[in-house]
């Protein structure tokens, strides 16, 4: 079969499509914050929601299918690409890094800051510590685009060795 067989092409498709849907629903997440800090109140409230739900239910779900279909395109690759390679390795230690990243701070701080932003927008103006909560969203959120930036690296770094496979 090999690498120039059909199956290798299908899950090489697959892929790649998990890669875009994964990464690119993770990258915009920084756009959309920043959007929902902008426009404030509700409505920036429903911005955070909305990138949190697509982020939860259809990138991460892409992002956890990369590897799997990494996995079986060395086995179809018939020897043409093995576990031992540089660039599949660093490519797979880059790879659990970003998903420590994800779902040990970028998930969670997600999760915190739109549950900050539902309580700014349930409490009346100067009632219940808003001023702490402001604080506390606007340091989640300089946290949250610093990790956000961290992946982004990570994912540009793994790009980079799947394209000119070092050591290959």
């Amino acid at each position: 079969m090999g690498v120039s067989g059909g199956l290798y092409n299908l899950v090489l498709l697959l892929h790649i499509l998990a890669v875009v849907v994964a990464f690119g629903g993770f990258i915009t997440n920084a756009p959309y914050a920043r959007l929902a800090r902008q426009r404030g109140g509700a409505e920036g409230l429903a911005i955070g929601e909305a990138s949190a739900s697509v982020t939860e239910r259809v990138a991460q779900s892409s992002f956890y299918a990369v590897p799997v279909l990494g996995i079986l395109l060395v086995v179809l690759s018939d020897g043409a690409f093995g576990f031992d390679e540089l660039w599949i390795s660093l490519s797979f230690l880059l790879y659990i890094i970003a998903a420590v990243i994800l779902r040990a701070m970028l998930i969670p701080g997600q999760r915190r800051a739109n549950r900050l932003a539902a309580e700014r927008v349930a409490a009346p103006a100067g009632v219940g510590g808003g001023g702490s909560r402001v604080g506390e969203l606007e340091r989640l959120g300089q946290r949250l685009a610093a990790l956000g930036g961290v992946f982004n690296l990570l994912f540009v770094a793994i790009l980079a060795l799947m394209i000119w496979k070092p050591g290959a």
